[in-house]
């Protein structure tokens, strides 16, 4: 019986080991790996925000950016800086095939950083719209913050300013005046703005301590895809542009179609993606909203006030949504000037085949040749001769047949009590010429 019981005793013990042993091993650090693919703007931001966010909440040992842009915008790569800095996780950027640009200046907000061989860094000068070198002032702004990057983790800022300034000489690295710094990976190594060259991101993980670590793939969701492209500053232009044609035909046109449909999917597609990306709060679509409702309510307001108010409560949210002033202003005023565009368009070629269009704007003229007269047009006093009861200065009074009439002369001064001619009658407007007396017989 004793023994049946110790047997127990000892199943008990063996089976709290097991239970109790779990709560003191350590689990296997986990390590996120984030790409940064693609162009550099605003949706990629969106996405690291969350990535990083999901790396902190797991208590991540690491990070690993796989970088791998030609470059973007400077406003959405300097708002990812000040994201990377903000968070105490180690980073580390695997350059897997170039960081151009404001790849780069990302880059250089890591801790570390490894190149694959083909891997390439620099070439990071500032780009405007229309694919010209910006003005001094940008450029000023920007060289001063990849200097400042390249000194936040201690490397030599003569490099980084290369990359911005093709004024700094650096023949040895195919970079003379005149020319970007570009580095490869052995460059980028030999100058210490990398930490190494590796293969794989095996070899990366061995060569960071990091080989027993969990990998976690951080990856777009598919709404994060959308917002990507949707918030592409050469999209939303472009989106806006339909969005404000479509309406503008679907207003002319009956029923509700093609076009109308276009224009509604394209809006709700700029503010979808929009607060995907978290760059607008729904009280940019409460504005939005509040707009149409006032230009619905135009249609029965008299005096244009409630239209005024709505348009510009429409225009305001979506610059409000943009969370660049400057870049949704210019494509507020390309969607402005498509529309203008589309509407005249309209107006001058297919007016007359759209009903709805036929009912609100008048196509008829009142000509006199189509009997339109404002009042009697007594053309059977052409030929007549009357005599003057005032002066005609050159407008007067004249009397024919005891008829009281007003009149002007065809030009000259006319004195009272003469002859004078009726020669054209427009209207109300009848003109006569002062005639000889031997005429006037």
């Amino acid at each position: 019986m004793k023994l049946s019981r110790y047997i127990i005793y000892f199943c008990l013990l063996i089976l709290s080991f097991f239970l109790v042993v779990p709560t003191f091993t350590a689990d296997a650090p986990s390590v996120y790996k984030i790409p940064i693919h693609k162009e550099v703007e605003k949706g990629l931001y969106a996405f690291l925000e969350r990535s990083i966010h999901d790396a902190e909440e797991a208590g991540a040992s690491a990070i690993i950016f796989e970088i791998n842009t030609p470059g973007g915008f400077v406003d959405s790569a300097q708002k990812i800086a000040d994201l990377l800095d903000a968070t105490s996780i180690r980073k580390i950027a695997y350059i897997n095939s170039e960081a151009l640009s404001a790849g780069a200046f990302i880059a250089l907000h890591m801790d570390e950083i490894y190149m694959s061989p083909s891997g390439t860094i620099g070439a990071a000068a500032v780009i405007d719209s229309i694919g010209n070198t910006a003005d001094e002032k940008a450029n000023s702004a920007w060289k001063a913050k990849m200097i400042n990057a390249a000194k936040l983790t201690g490397k030599d800022p003569k490099y980084a300013q290369a990359m911005a300034d093709d004024q700094v000489d650096l023949a040895q690295y195919r970079a003379p005046v005149g020319k970007l710094l570009t580095l490869t990976a052995g460059e980028a190594l030999e100058v210490k703005y990398s930490n190494g060259t590796v293969k794989s991101l095996e070899e990366l993980l061995d060569r960071t301590n990091l080989s027993n670590a969990k990998v976690i793939e951080s990856e777009e969701t598919f709404m994060e895809s959308v917002a990507r492209f949707v918030t592409h500053p050469i999209i939303v232009p472009i989106l806006l542009s339909i969005a404000s044609l479509g309406l503008i035909v679907e207003l002319y046109s009956p029923g509700f179609g093609v076009a109308g449909t276009m224009g509604l999917i394209s809006i709700a597609l700029f503010f979808f993606g929009h607060l995907v990306a978290g760059l607008a709060g729904y009280e940019t679509l409460i504005i939005f909203i509040v707009g149409v409702l006032l230009i619905i309510a135009e249609f029965f307001l008299p005096g244009g006030i409630s239209g005024i108010l709505g348009a510009a409560a429409i225009i305001f949210s979506i610059i409000l949504a943009g969370g660049n002033i400057v870049q949704m202003s210019i494509a507020v005023l390309i969607a402005l000037t498509v529309a203008i565009v589309g509407m005249v368009i309209i107006m001058k070629f297919f007016g007359k085949r759209l009903k709805a269009f036929n009912k609100i704007i008048l196509s008829d003229a009142t000509t006199t040749e189509q009997g339109y007269v404002s009042n009697e047009n007594r053309i059977d006093l052409i030929g007549k001769v009357a005599v003057t009861m005032t002066a005609l200065r050159p407008s007067g009074t004249i009397r024919i047949d005891n008829e009281r009439i007003d009149a002007v002369s065809d030009g000259s001064f006319v004195a009272k009590d003469k002859k004078v001619m009726i020669i054209k009658v427009e209207g109300s407007r009848i003109v006569v010429r002062e005639v000889a007396e031997e005429e006037a017989t």
